[in-house]
């Protein structure tokens, strides 16, 4: 995948068009999951769960967030953007232009949020993944290019 895969996919409030009570609802949960999920996730025999490392565009935080995310055949990592670009992770890596993905017990420092349509981005998931997105009607995802390693240092900071 590459930039000039990306394609101009219409800005939807949220992909799953949920309501503000169910959007507090899943934050909530999320508080109390995400500690549990963050054990596992990235690990070496967890491949469907990455850890998406950024920092906060207001305070600087560091978080440490689980989600779905794929490496690309042309480098780099795609993660579908279910709830929308007002997901508080994709506006903070949007604000810092990069982050780390820790996939698979390994850390992969990423640049370049772009918002990537489902054809763009599907060949990157496994067959039953693919189907899920579709079932639940995911229409955005975020493209983040990989840095060369010998960048990583620099990019990180």
């Amino acid at each position: 995948m590459s930039a000039a895969h990306a394609h101009d996919v219409p800005a939807r409030p949220n992909a799953l068009g949920l309501g503000p009570r169910a959007r507090r609802l899943i934050r909530s949960v999320a508080r109390v999951v995400n500690p549990l999920v963050l054990r596992f996730a990235g690990g070496p025999h967890m491949p469907v769960l990455g850890v998406l490392r950024h920092r906060g565009r207001r305070t600087g935080r560091e978080y440490a967030t689980p989600l779905g995310s794929r490496p690309t055949a042309g480098g780099g990592f795609v993660i579908p953007l279910t709830f929308g670009e007002a997901s508080g992770w994709y506006r903070n890596i949007r604000a810092a232009g990069r982050c780390v993905i820790t996939w698979r017990g390994s850390d992969h420092t990423v640049t370049g949020p772009v918002i990537v349509d489902r054809a763009a981005a599907l060949p990157a998931f496994p067959r039953y993944e693919r189907l899920a997105l579709r079932l639940i009607g995911v229409q955005q995802f975020v493209w983040l290019r990989g840095v060369p390693p010998a960048d990583a240092g620099s990019a990180a900071a």
